[in-house]
């Protein structure tokens, strides 16, 4: 088995949820991007007032936009910290629409071989509408679902991904043995 094992996946697939089931039964800590991000991010010059700015007045693709070299920096930065444990990715940490920032996060992750993507189903459009459901959960913005959408269909993921484990109806449990025994 290959330490980091990496989980990636759009947002509400249980990264963080199966990535501690994981770290638990195999006695290793697990890290979550969506916690240590913006530490990262202000290494590179990351301002909350920018991101504010861009927000109001581009909205939520703009700020979506101005995330993307610091998750890029990110994924770098999480690596070199932190190589004996389990780490999940944010939604957007494995999603680039730019060539440049996709090639070097291709060449940052290609010698882990434990990298899995999470999905709920192998059909994009199921996926979508569990995720969806899921979402409805905690919030109502409809960006957030139209981004997720966006993670779901995607290249990025599917390229980068060693393999894909599909969740629906499996307990995190079970999802976190499954991982365990393909790695």
């Amino acid at each position: 088995m290959q330490i980091p094992i990496i989980l990636i996946g759009p947002i509400c697939a249980g990264k963080t949820t199966v990535g501690e089931k994981v770290a638990k039964k195999l006695n290793i800590p697990q890290y979550s991007m969506d916690d240590m991000r913006f530490s990262y991010y202000q290494e590179i010059g990351f301002s909350k007032e920018t991101q504010q700015n861009i927000r109001e007045k581009q909205g939520f693709q703009g700020l979506y936009a101005y995330w993307k070299p610091f998750e890029a920096y990110a994924v770098k930065r999480i690596l070199e910290d932190y190589k004996h444990a389990v780490i999940d990715f944010g939604a957007g940490h494995s999603v680039y629409e730019d060539m440049g920032l996709f090639q070097q996060i291709e060449k940052i992750l290609k010698p882990y071989q434990s990298l899995v993507l999470l999905l709920p189903s192998a059909d994009r459009e199921e996926s979508i509408q569990i995720l969806h459901q899921r979402l409805h959960q905690i919030t109502d913005d409809k960006d957030v679902f139209e981004l997720n959408k966006h993670f779901v269909t995607h290249s990025s993921n599917y390229k980068l991904a060693k393999q894909t484990i599909y969740t629906k109806g499996k307990s995190a449990d079970t999802i976190a043995e499954e991982i365990i025994l393909s790695i």
